[in-house]
């Protein structure tokens, strides 16, 4: 069957993913669906931000907006809006995000945030979601981890949760391993 046949109403990606975020019960999760739609290739920011200004009355278009200017700049889901905000918060410098990377095994990967420090190394952090703690990704990680080790590059990681509610102590901690204060 056709669709014509079904007469069913259509809608464009852009403003179906921002109606959907726009009416989730919390903005983390309305921040969630508007990465994730970013993150698996469906859209682009740019889009997504003519269709917040096209949206009036839109629920929570400013948040949209800054979360689409955030998400533009590298961050992919929101653990890593989550690592921005906080070095906002405490005076770090923004981190490079998704950085490309070989591993030792010549294959491309991503890491969530890097810094280059002011001694000449590097500090990955890399922020875990729940799904990290499951055996089979727990394990491919310590091998990711492993894998892109380098003498030059210090890797750390954290958890959403303890980064979502205690951004003070991963701040504290990253300025400790060197991460330089905001300019």
């Amino acid at each position: 069957m056709r669709r014509a046949d079904l007469d069913l109403p259509v809608c464009r990606l852009e403003p179906a993913v921002l109606h959907f975020a726009a009416y989730q019960p919390s903005t983390r999760t309305a921040e969630g669906v508007v990465a994730a739609a970013v993150q698996q290739g469906l859209t682009t920011p740019g889009l997504l931000r003519e269709w917040v200004d096209r949206m009036r009355p839109l629920r929570w278009a400013p948040m949209f907006r800054q979360t689409l200017g955030e998400i533009a700049e590298g961050s992919q889901s929101v653990a890593e809006l989550d690592v921005l905000r906080m070095c906002r918060d405490y005076g770090l410098r923004a981190p490079q995000q998704q950085t490309r990377r070989r591993d030792s095994r010549d294959r491309i990967r991503f890491t969530d945030c890097e810094w280059l420090l002011p001694d000449g190394r590097t500090l990955v952090l890399e922020v875990d979601g729940a799904f990290h703690m499951e055996i089979e990704h727990w394990e491919d990680d310590l091998a990711r981890q492993r894998a892109l080790a380098a003498h030059d590059r210090v890797q750390i990681r954290c958890t959403a949760r303890e980064l979502r509610d205690d951004p003070g102590s991963i701040a504290r901690d990253l300025r400790l391993l060197g991460v330089p204060r905001a300019a």
